[in-house]
């Protein structure tokens, strides 16, 4: 056995991003005034799709350094509730005070979901029964994540979390890498990390040293990069 552990993203990894998203969304919607609570399904949809539109935009300028998570936690929220009120004629004070009903719902929410992709719990308990070492890798808050995986039944399977928030850096930062490593006591060529997203996961892996597969959950598959398009397939690598 080559590796001795793995880091493992979680979201669009292991838990589905899209519907524990919309899980939280229409929860965090509830908490608004009734005026602005859709009232028809098309409504809705129309809604989210721009609220998954800003968020993943912001998201996207993270990867790139042009914000931490911290700064895209806070901005989505509000970009979202400023372009929904966009043209009506509401004070900044009912702005500012909507925005946080959503961000604090919107959290609140989402750190129950925990819709599985397809194959995570097989692939975990496989993975640890052949002896690795497991240590979820994500960029978010760590008491939601960390929820999030113990709602879904996979907590027990990790030694331990390394969250952006609780170490202080943001994938692809090289620095989460070296702080995760310091933690578990393990070499860089000792770790292999396995994600979704080849900006954060798998060349910011890279860059600090340590064996990479991405999971391509469309089909991708990026040239001299050792690539998966279902959870199950890692099995063969390791």
């Amino acid at each position: 056995m080559r590796y001795k552990a793995l880091f493992i993203d979680i979201d669009d990894t292991l838990l589905d991003y899209v519907p524990c998203c919309r899980e939280a969304f229409d929860a965090a919607m509830r908490k608004l005034p009734s005026d602005q609570v859709p009232s028809t399904k098309e409504r809705s949809d129309e809604l989210f799709e721009l609220f998954f539109a800003i968020s993943g935009r912001l998201f996207s300028e993270a990867k790139h350094g042009l914000h931490t998570i911290a700064e895209v936690m806070e901005l989505y929220p509000r970009e979202f509730v400023e372009t929904m009120y966009e043209g009506r004629m509401y004070d900044i004070r009912r702005i500012e005070e909507d925005t946080e009903i959503f961000k604090r719902a919107f959290r609140a929410a989402w750190g129950k979901t925990h819709t599985l992709v397809p194959g995570a719990r097989e692939t975990i308990e496989t993975l640890r029964a052949r002896g690795y070492r497991l240590f979820a890798a994500s960029n978010s808050f760590g008491h939601l994540q960390r929820n999030r995986l113990e709602r879904a039944g996979l907590l027990p399977f990790f030694e331990d979390t390394y969250i952006s928030m609780d170490l202080g850096y943001d994938k692809p930062d090289r620095r989460f890498y070296r702080e995760a490593l310091r933690r578990c006591g393990l070499e860089p060529e000792e770790v292999l990390m396995i994600g979704d997203s080849m900006t954060t996961d798998i060349l910011g892996a890279q860059a600090a040293g340590l064996g990479a597969i991405f999971f391509s959950r469309r089909g991708e598959r990026p040239e001299g990069v050792k690539t998966v398009t279902s959870l199950p397939e890692i099995l063969k690598y390791v």
